[in-house]
């Protein structure tokens, strides 16, 4: 059964295999003993080789030891874990925050947590899929808009007239590297009286002038419910958050099932996050650094002839369709030590194939400039652009 399976998934070009690094995720990785440029690490400032969050586990590791020893609501809260949660909380402008071990285990245990069958969602099309997966453990009615759209939303929203409801969206969406409309999102959600909860995992330490999220980069810090985060991309670390007024959080810590289930995070992983989030508020030319790099290397491409959009942000989509085309770009590459990942259904739509670039603030010039002629061979290669 599962050999029949797994053929029809090669012939497909969807078929996944590992690839193991024996590096930290940094600008260069070695894999099999040879230097590769890695351009598809969510590592967005560059963190987690750096040697004060090294040095954060090893101090943490000294004075608690390893694991957590149980769950959070048993023996496993620590003075850390609760001293992370109030910097979060102060850094989102939020009473309160939740740690959870992992992004997907915050948004699946808060979805279904606060709303039930009486409820309905309203989802954007191209949230993630623990988004996804949280509405439909919740049992509430699900209803989709188009992607980044209010007038879709509007719309929709004025057919469920008076019901308890909640809108989630992405905040930066991590395939497109598109920002949400928050806004208008705010302003409907406020308008008829839904809860607003917006994923912030990509955009945490990213966007905003103190790498707040995309509720900072808008001006609308005030205007978010729920507000997710992780501190596994931008902040160099493991885990996920939740952030929001006091009795929400409370509520999540005694109904949200991935979070009482769960062991707790060691203490050395909490301390990492601690000392992350430090830099991400004190080291803002990190920011500015990615930021530039994405610019740079977004119209590179667009002048070269690939149809890249023009988003502010560190994730780059270059869409080619077909999986095989993708994957066959994705190994053209690998032969030039060059790490570009190939993104294929189901995290994209069918159709929608492509190559996927996530740059770091400790990205060289040099570096980008070896990727660009690399893709730019590569695409003419392929019959992506014109030779």
């Amino acid at each position: 059964m599962f050999d029949e399976k797994l053929q029809q998934i090669k012939a497909g070009g969807l078929y996944r295999h590992l690839k193991y690094l024996q590096s930290p995720q940094s600008a260069h990785v070695k894999m099999a003993g040879e230097d590769f440029l890695m351009l598809s690490s969510n590592s967005y400032l560059g963190l987690c080789a750096d040697d004060r969050l090294t040095q954060a586990a090893c101090d943490a590791i000294e004075q608690y030891g390893t694991g957590s020893g149980g769950s959070r609501l048993t023996t496993g809260s620590y003075d850390i874990h609760k001293k992370l949660e109030e910097e979060i909380a102060a850094f989102k402008g939020t009473e309160a925050a939740l740690v959870f071990n992992t992004g997907y285990m915050a948004n699946v245990g808060a979805i279904s947590a606060i709303a039930d069958k009486n409820w309905v969602i309203f989802s954007d099309r191209l949230n993630h899929a623990s988004v996804i997966d949280g509405c439909r453990l919740s049992g509430a009615e699900i209803v989709v808009y188009a992607h980044c759209d209010p007038a879709d939303l509007e719309s929709k929203v004025t057919q469920h007239p008076g019901r308890q409801g909640l809108i989630v969206t992405d905040g930066l969406f991590s395939v497109d590297g598109d920002i949400a409309p928050l806004p208008q999102i705010v302003e409907i959600a406020r308008r008829h009286g839904l809860l607003l909860m917006v994923d912030d995992a990509h955009a945490t330490g990213v966007l905003g002038d103190n790498g707040g999220g995309t509720a900072e980069y808008f001006g609308l810090q005030g205007g978010i419910d729920i507000s997710m985060g992780t501190f596994s991309k931008a902040l160099a670390s493991e885990g996920g958050f939740v952030a929001g007024k006091r009795a929400l959080i409370d509520y999540l810590t005694n109904t949200a099932r991935s979070f009482i289930f769960s062991t707790a995070l060691s203490p050395a992983t909490i301390a990492v996050s601690l000392a992350a989030l430090d830099i991400v508020r004190t080291e803002p030319a990190l920011r500015k650094t990615l930021l530039a790099h994405c610019a740079w290397l977004r119209a590179k491409l667009r002048a070269v002839g690939f149809a890249v959009p023009d988003h502010p942000t560190p994730i780059i989509s270059i869409v080619l369709g077909r999986p095989d085309v993708a994957v066959d770009f994705s190994e053209r590459l690998m032969e030039r030590r060059i790490f570009i990942s190939a993104i294929r259904p189901p995290t994209v739509p069918a159709g929608t194939s492509r190559l996927r670039i996530n740059l770091m603030a400790t990205h060289t010039k040099d570096d980008l400039t070896q990727a660009l002629s690399c893709i730019e061979d590569v695409g003419r290669e392929l019959g992506v652009i014109k030779a």
